[in-house]
């Protein structure tokens, strides 16, 4: 019986039973539990390989063939990690087991013919789409950025390179919203807008849930006040959407406890709660231990890394749209100045600015 290592085994299969992956540079290490394809039997596309007319690849058409299989991946998911060959049909994964030609090969759950397509998974990582809940929709590359780094499905609001999408992620009104959704026909990712929540009476939250809205973004820069916070979680409770919310940096309307107040225990996603991106200062962080509250930074807000100082009071003014000329009159542009603003709190407030 003729034999390879278990090394050139990974090299021409991808990993099997037992074997141990490390995850990118990372110290994550996982360990496959089971290999659902058959030793000696595998299938690969390829010049001199398995899936070949009358060897891996099956006389038969129509339903008894998958239109794609992905060959030996390694499937990381909740319920397991796991080698199989992944058979697809009519754009849905039909089965996870063992691709090949039942005529020729025995313990075939997935049938390839002349109608299939093959991806090779030899090496490759299969795993569930990610999901971007934080999206500025400014621009139609971003949709390729999110697929190269898995993204599948990206959530959040905007109208293209407009100031107010610079800064908020809110696609306001109807008409917006309908375009919105008639470019995105376009991409192969999913894609939900949210809809500006941010008014006191509910009739133009109505207007937007009605053409296509799946949620509201409350944003400080169009006004998060304690009124503006309970109208749109009562109209979100009624249409059964979600809410997100950026909080007053300012407290022009109210502090930390104020806001929380407003949410009346009903369930809300906050951004930048560490308070990098903005919400209220110093203490927004008090959101997360409320049992109604979904907590969430974003990659560009996150504190105590490598490039906070450098960077984030540049970010800061143009999120929010701030003028440097203006902040000059407050002596910020010393390193001593940002790093008491930044490391603190992390925040952008007129009281914090002006110290």
């Amino acid at each position: 019986m003729n034999t390879i290592s278990r090394s050139a085994y990974a090299n021409m299969f991808g990993p099997t039973a037992g074997d141990r992956v490390r995850l990118g540079d990372t110290d994550l290490v996982i360990e496959v539990e089971s290999d659902r394809t058959v030793y000696g039997d595998e299938v690969k596309f390829g010049g001199g390989k398995v899936i070949r007319d009358g060897m891996g690849q099956s006389q038969r058409g129509g339903d008894a063939v998958a239109d794609v299989v992905i060959t030996n991946a390694l499937i990381l998911d909740y319920w397991g990690i796991i080698k199989a060959d992944v058979g697809i049909k009519d754009g849905r994964i039909a089965a996870l087991g063992k691709a090949g030609n039942p005529d020729t090969q025995d313990s075939v759950d997935i049938v390839i013919g002349a109608g299939t397509e093959i991806i090779a998974g030899e090496g490759q990582i299969l795993t569930a789409g990610g999901i971007d809940a934080h999206i500025h929709f400014i621009a139609p590359q971003q949709i390729e950025e999110a697929l190269t780094s898995g993204i599948t499905t990206m959530l959040g609001g905007g109208t293209g390179p407009a100031t107010g999408t610079n800064a908020t992620t809110c696609t306001p009104g109807a008409w917006n919203i309908g375009k919105m959704l008639q470019a995105a026909d376009a991409f192969p990712v999913n894609l939900g807008f949210m809809g500006k929540g941010n008014v006191s009476l509910a009739e133009p939250l109505v207007e937007q849930i009605a053409a296509g809205a799946m949620g509201l973004k409350l944003h400080e820069d169009w006004g998060t006040t304690p009124a503006a916070i309970d109208n749109c979680l009562s109209v979100a409770d009624i249409h059964d959407v979600q809410v997100a919310i950026h909080t007053d940096t300012f407290n022009e309307s109210g502090f930390v406890e104020t806001t929380l107040d407003a949410f009346k225990g009903r369930t809300i996603h906050t951004f930048h709660t560490e308070g990098a991106g903005g919400g209220h200062a110093p203490d927004i962080i008090k959101a997360c231990g409320e049992m109604n509250v979904f907590p969430s930074s974003t990659n560009p807000t996150r504190p105590y890394t490598v490039n906070t100082v450098d960077e984030h009071l540049d970010m800061l003014m143009v999120a929010i749209i701030l003028i440097r000329e203006f902040l000059r009159t407050w002596h910020l542009q010393s390193p001593g100045s940002v790093e008491k603003l930044l490391l603190p709190k992390i925040s952008c407030t007129i009281s914090g600015l002006s110290q």
